[in-house]
């Protein structure tokens, strides 16, 4: 576990590994959430890169004889 220090203007720094593991980019956004008395960040990624993911996804359902 890692351990960060905020900073007198209550800023923080993502550790290295970290970023690297995510592929966090300068300027990329994240959405910030509390719960409880933990602090979550979520990447916020733009809809154009979620065009395509789910190209390879099942679409076969079975249904009940009497709906089409």
């Amino acid at each position: 576990m890692t351990t960060i220090t905020v900073s007198p203007k209550f800023q923080v720094v993502i550790p290295k590994e970290i970023r690297k593991k995510l592929n966090l980019k300068p300027g990329q956004k994240l959405q910030v959430i509390q719960l409880g008395d933990r602090i979550e960040y979520i990447i916020l990624k733009d809809i154009k890169d979620a065009r395509g993911f789910l190209k390879d996804m099942n679409t076969d359902v079975d249904r009940e004889g009497d709906r089409y």
